[in-house]
């Protein structure tokens, strides 16, 4: 996977992000990297992630 991160603005209601805040700490991790990493699983899952993509996450 690249190195390089895409940014963009996220509103977001402020209950919810308090929500993730606390399972973010949770998990030992930031609030972003957290949201990365429930995305990447909701990709996975539904089965979106480009192969290329699969393998690198598995390794």
């Amino acid at each position: 996977m690249s190195n390089k991160k895409k940014s963009f603005p996220l509103r977001i209601d402020p209950k919810l992000y308090d929500v993730l805040q606390a399972w973010a700490k949770d998990e030992f991790r930031s609030v972003n990297s957290h949201l990365e990493f429930i995305l990447r699983d909701a990709v996975k899952r539904a089965g979106r992630l480009p192969k290329k993509h699969q393998q690198e996450d598995e390794e």
